[in-house]
């Protein structure tokens, strides 16, 4: 009869019913042979049998909660139990813990009345025994059988309750886990980009200055000059130091960068966005070139981010990323259909009917255009409710250096 699924707790349960029973089984037959009755011999010998039918079925695998194996037990613990009715008046009181053993083996729809045909036949076993009638012989069994009912279906809501409260606690140190692991990797993408901007801002743009400037003097040198031989292993050695910091600039790039091209990054995020509720198309104008690594972290950040909003609060069906390649400058384009919000204000929710996520409230419109303004470009965010919300974003491109390498 054990409950595998219910806290420790309930082995001290069901040791105190185990203690109650055949304490009373041992109470009727101690009375019966003291009290001389007249069939002492049989309640003792229906109080030994109860009490080993009981500890078989209490120490056997089978008898389970809801089975048939524990019905068989249960029917005939009460036949046994019937028969100790007949014999002694004494045999009543060990209905209370069959009330129990019945509430915890029978579905409810069954445990109930059974409870009520047992109160009933401890109340007739009484009268049949010509005890004395008093309001206690009515009264004892039907609340001893409420004092059970309400005890089994008050534990058994304290623990559904206590069951909630654990898969809570699961669930919630399972989503401060995944929150820890989602602010590390944001750290971390975001400590690399910082790494390639400056890298790309300071070392390259310093050693490119200095490859230029020596390319200026080795051009104004004789070329047998003294000085000519150590100029140009200078303007080598910074070709050199500059192409190592590219390298360390492009290993600093975000995943989605880092195996192929700024076009099949917003290739693989229209796909991967893509579902039953939202379609995603991506598509590219005029002729591709190089971006500088931080032009491209840029136009990927502000795409993902305006794709994220449209997903997260438009309700768009319907949404167009266009990387726009022009003769000075570079343009992203996100455009979704869906609620749209009043210029400058904060999108509503949903069922308000208006807001795209990108409004003036959020904190990803102000990092757009903080990526904007230091690359010297702009963002621009067109929307109206129910019109839907186009972002914008638009940089120059670098200029191009005399070795070919850009000057951004």
């Amino acid at each position: 009869m054990e409950s595998p699924v219910h806290p420790p707790v309930a082995a001290a349960l069901r040791l105190c019913l185990h203690a109650l029973l055949l304490g009373l089984l041992a109470l009727a037959a101690v009375k019966a042979v003291s009290g001389g009755a007249q069939h002492a011999t049989a309640v003792v010998a229906v109080c030994c049998v109860l009490a080993a039918v009981y500890a078989a079925g209490a120490l056997a695998p089978v008898v389970q909660p809801r089975t048939r194996a524990g019905a068989c037990w249960l029917a005939v613990l009460g036949a046994l139990w019937l028969v100790l009715l007949v014999l002694s008046p004494d045999g009543l009181w060990v209905a209370f813990p069959l009330y129990f053993l019945q509430l915890h083996l029978l579905p409810m729809r069954w445990s109930l009345p059974a409870v009520g045909v047992t109160a009933a036949a401890a109340i007739t076993s009484f009268l049949l025994h010509g005890q004395a009638v008093t309001p206690g012989t009515f009264i004892g069994p039907l609340l001893g059988a409420a004092v059970a009912v309400a005890t089994v279906l008050g534990y058994d809501a304290l623990f559904r309750e206590s069951e909630r409260r654990r898969e809570l606690i699961e669930e919630l140190v399972s989503t401060r886990a995944e929150l820890a692991a989602a602010e590390r990797t944001a750290g971390t993408l975001a400590e690399r980009e910082r790494l390639a901007r400056e890298i790309h801002d300071t070392l390259a743009q310093g050693l490119s200055s200095i490859q230029l400037l020596l390319r200026a003097a080795e051009r104004t040198l004789a070329p047998d000059a003294p000085a000519a031989p150590h100029v140009r292993q200078a303007r080598e050695a910074a070709q050199d130091n500059l192409a190592e910091a590219r390298r360390f600039v492009r290993a600093l790039t975000p995943p989605d960068l880092e195996n192929g091209s700024l076009a099949g990054a917003l290739e693989r995020l229209s796909t991967r966005t893509t579902d039953s509720a939202l379609t995603v198309q991506f598509a590219v104008s005029g002729t591709p070139v190089e971006l500088p690594t931080p032009y491209e972290v840029a136009l990927l950040r502000t795409a993902q981010s305006a794709l994220a909003n449209t997903v997260q609060h438009a309700e768009a069906r319907r949404a167009e990323i266009t990387l726009s390649f022009m003769d000075t400058s570079v343009s992203l384009d996100v455009v979704d259909d869906g609620h749209g919000f009043a210029a400058g204000g904060r999108p509503a929710a949903p069922d308000a009917a208006s807001g795209s996520g990108t409004g003036t409230g959020g904190f990803g419109l102000p990092a757009m255009r903080s990526r904007a303004r230091s690359l010297g470009g702009t963002l621009s965010v067109e929307s109206a409710p129910g019109q839907g919300t186009a972002v914008a974003l638009t940089l120059p491109l670098p200029v191009a250096a005399p070795n070919g390498q850009d000057s951004a």
